[in-house]
C-alpha cells in the first residue's frame, strides 16, 4: 500500500523518541522506579539480562512459554530462513553438528559441538573436517539421526530453484564451481551425490572444502547445515511442517497467524548437551502491527517478542515509565540503512546515491528510530561495531555524525548537479508495513530530501514477504524502488559473515538477494577471495577495513545507526540472557519459566 507523507504522525513517532532518550537518562544515573533492584511484580530489574543471566535459579520444567510477533519468518525451512530471529528459534526443533554456546554476551558467539561430539578435526592445511556424531541422536519418530541425513539438508542449499532465500555459504564454499545441481536434481541412486561430503558410516562425515576457509565451522553453526530427512523432505511445503531433531516439534502453524510447539517425546537429554528444554509447549501468536504486539508484552498476555527487534516508540514510553524492570537495552550487531538499488534510476549514478546521504538528516533520522539510547549512535559507515576491522564513528567518510549531522544541503545540490539532476528527481522509498520505526524512518528521510528537491513516495509492503517483494531485482526495478529501507545483523561475526551476501557480486540472486544494491564491484569482490583465504587474524582484520572503506566510497548505503533496542521479558520468564550469537537477542533455546501453570 502506497502512502503519502503523514507529518503528525511522524511528529508523534518524533516526540516519543525524545521522552524514550529521557526515560533512559533518567534510568542510567539511578532515577526512576528502583529500576536496577526488580520489583515487588518479580521482574529482575532494568539491564539485568542483558550479557548476564538474570534468575537462571527460578526455571522450572513445565508450562507454556508465549512469543509474540508483529512479523512472521520468512521461512520455516532450515535451509531457507534468513532472520536471526528465525534461527534463533529454529534451535528448538533443529539442530546441526556444532552451536553457538547457551552463555550471555561474547562467549554465546563462540561454538560448541551439538550433534558431534567434539569440534572439527581438520587437516589438509584447513581443507578437511572430520566429525563424528553423538550416540542417541533422534528424530522426532525416534529414528536415529544419520551423517546421511546431514549431508542431505546440506545439499538443499543447492537446490536455489525450489528452496531459495536461505544463506548460500556452504554451496558456495563446498562447490565454488556450482557443478552439484542439488538433491532434486541428483540423478545418483541415493540422491547423496554431493562429492565434497563424505560419509563413510552413519557416524561420521567428512567435509572437503577446495580451499581452505577460516569461517568454515561458523557455517556448519547455521540452521542451514541442520540434518533433514529424505523421506521427510515436502520441498517448498517443508516450511509448514519441518521434521524435528530437536526437543520440540510441530504441533500446528497457520502463516501470519500463530505457530505452537510442543514436546518431541522421542528427543533425549542425554544426547543433548546444549538444550534444556524447560517448557512443555511454546507457542507464537503473530499480530497485524508492534503496537498492537506491545500493548500484548505490557498487559501480560505474551512474554517476549519473537522478532527481537524492540519495543515501538509508543509501547517503549509506556514501559519505561511503568514497567522499567522488565526491560534490557542491549546494543545489537545490526546496522539499520537505506540502500540504492543502481538498477532504479537515477541511482545508477554514484553522485545521486551520494545527494541522498548527504541531503538526509540524519539527527532526525536516529531521533526517529528512538534516539542515541532506544536507537544507538548514528551510522557511519556499514560494518557493525562487534565485527573485527569495524572503526565505529572514527570512520566517517561523509561527515554524517560531524559536520553533516543535519544534512548538508549545499553538498547535496552539489551532487545533484555532477549526476545531471540539478533540480532533484522523484523516486519510491519501500519500506516494511509492520515495523513503526521503519516507516517513522522513511517519513524522516522523505521530509529531509523533499528540501533539496528529491521528491519520494513511500511505499509500505508486507515485511513477510520480504524475500519476494525486495528480494526480487525483477520487482525491485519494476516497482521502481531508488530506495530501501532495511538492516543486516552478521550471520557470523565476520566481515564474511556480514557482508559477503551484501556486497559481493556472485550473491546477486534473482529470489532472494540480499545485495540490493547490486553491487558488481571488482575490487570489493577481489578483496572477499583474499579474505576467505587467509588464515592469519590480523591480516583478516585489515581487508575487513578495506572492504568497509570500498563500500562506503562507492554510495551505496545511507547508514542510519549503529543499533541499539529496548526488549521486553515478561515477569514469568527464567534464565534469561542476551548473546552475541544472535546480534543482541535474548537466547531463545533455554529460556524458562518461573512456574509450571
Amino acid at each position: 500500500m502506497t502512502t503519502q507523507r503523514t507529518s503528525g504522525r511522524r511528529k508523534q513517532a518524533m516526540a516519543a523518541a525524545a521522552v524514550v532518550a529521557a526515560l533512559l537518562t533518567t534510568a542510567a544515573c539511578g532515577g526512576g522506579n528502583d529500576d536496577n533492584s526488580g520489583s515487588k511484580n518479580g521482574a529482575a530489574g532494568f539491564d539485568a539480562a542483558n550479557n548476564k543471566v538474570a534468575q537462571a535459579s527460578l526455571a522450572k520444567k513445565g508450562g507454556t512459554l508465549k512469543f509474540g510477533g508483529a512479523q512472521d519468518a520468512d521461512s520455516w525451512d532450515t535451509t531457507r530462513g534468513y532472520y536471526g530471529f528465525a534461527w534463533n528459534f529454529m534451535r528448538y526443533y533443529s539442530r546441526q553438528l556444532v552451536t553457538n554456546k547457551t552463555e550471555p554476551g561474547k562467549e554465546g558467539a563462540k561454538l560448541t559441538p551439538d550433534l558431534a561430539t567434539g569440534l572439527a578435526k581438520v587437516s589438509d592445511n584447513g581443507k578437511t573436517y572430520t566429525y563424528t556424531l553423538r550416540d542417541g541422536i533422534t528424530w522426532e519418530d525416534g529414528k536415529p539421526i544419520t551423517s546421511k541425513d546431514v549431508k542431505y539438508g546440506i545439499e538443499r542449499v543447492w537446490a536455489q530453484d525450489v528452496l531459495s532465500g536461505g544463506p548460500t555459504y556452504l554451496k558456495d564454499f563446498l562447490d565454488p564451481d556450482g557443478k552439484y545441481q542439488g538433491p532434486y536434481k541428483d540423478t545418483s541412486a541415493d540422491h547423496l551425490g554431493l562429492k565434497a561430503i563424505d560419509t563413510p558410516d552413519d557416524k561420521t562425515i567428512v567435509f572437503h572444502l577446495p580451499k581452505a576457509n577460516a569461517d568454515f565451522e561458523e557455517v556448519l553453526a547455521l540452521t542451514s547445515a541442520s540434518p533433514v530427512r529424505q523421506d521427510k523432505d515436502t520441498k517448498s511445503k517443508y516450511a509448514l511442517h519441518p521434521f524435528s531433531s530437536g526437543p520440540y516439534k510441530f504441533q500446528s502453524y497457520n502463516p501470519g497467524k500463530d505457530l505452537t510447539l510442543v514436546r518431541n517425546t522421542n528427543w533425549k537429554q542425554s544426547s543433548d548437551p546444549i538444550r534444556k528444554a524447560y517448557p512443555d509447549k511454546i507457542t507464537v501468536q503473530f499480530f497485524s502491527d508492534a503496537n498492537q504486539l506491545d500493548q500484548r508484552l505490557l498487559n501480560g498476555d505474551i512474554d517476549l517478542d519473537i522478532n527481537q527487534t524492540g519495543m515501538s516508540p509508543q509501547g517503549r514510553t509506556t514501559a519505561l515509565k511503568e514497567h522499567k524492570a522488565n526491560l534490557d537495552n542491549p546494543v545489537s550487531g545490526y546496522i539499520r540503512y537505506a540502500v540504492f538499488p543502481q538498477s532504479v534510476k537515477p541511482f545508477d549514478n554514484e553522485h545521486c546515491r551520494k545527494a541522498v546521504i548527504y541531503g538526509a538528516d540524519h539527527v532526525s533520522l536516529q531521533t526517529a528510530r528512538g534516539g542515541p539510547v532506544a536507537g544507538g549512535d548514528i551510522g557511519t559507515n556499514m560494518l557493525p561495531p562487534s565485527v573485527p576491522g569495524a572503526e565505529g564513528q572514527k570512520y566517517d567518510p561523509y561527515e554524517l555524525a560531524g559536520a553533516n549531522k543535519n544534512g548538508n544541503a549545499a553538498k547535496a545540490k552539489e551532487e545533484l548537479k555532477a549526476c545531471g539532476q540539478p533540480n532533484g528527481f522523484s523516486t519510491t522509498i519501500a519500506v516494511r508495513n509492520n515495523k513503526p520505526v521503519e516507516v517513522a524512518t522513511a517519513q524522516s528521510l522523505q521530509a529531509s530530501l523533499k528540501k533539496i528537491g528529491i521528491n519520494a513516495q513511500i511505499d509500505q509492503y508486507d515485511g513477510s514477504q520480504t524475500t519476494g517483494i525486495i528480494g526480487s531485482p525483477d520487482n525491485v526495478k519494476k516497482k521502481g524502488y531508488g530506495i530501501i529501507v532495511m538492516g543486516w545483523g552478521p550471520d557470523f561475526p565476520t566481515v564474511q559473515g556480514f557482508g559477503l551476501p551484501l556486497w559481493d557480486s556472485k550473491y546477486i540472486l534473482q529470489s532472494g538477494n540480499n545485495n540490493y544494491a547490486l553491487i558488481k564491484d571488482k575490487t570489493i569482490d577481489g578483496l572477499f577471495d583474499q579474505y576467505v583465504n587467509t588464515l592469519d587474524d590480523a591480516k583478516k582484520t585489515e581487508i575487513a577495513t578495506q572492504i568497509n572503506h570500498k563500500v562506503m566510497e562507492g554510495g551505496y548505503y545511507l547508514p542510519f545507526v549503529f543499533e541499539k533496542f529496548i526488549n521486553w521479558r515478561s515477569n514469568r520468564l527464567a534464565n534469561v540472557y542476551t548473546t552475541d550469537a544472535y546480534s543482541g537477542q535474548y537466547d531463545f533455546v533455554n529460556l524458562g519459566l518461573k512456574s509450571a501453570k
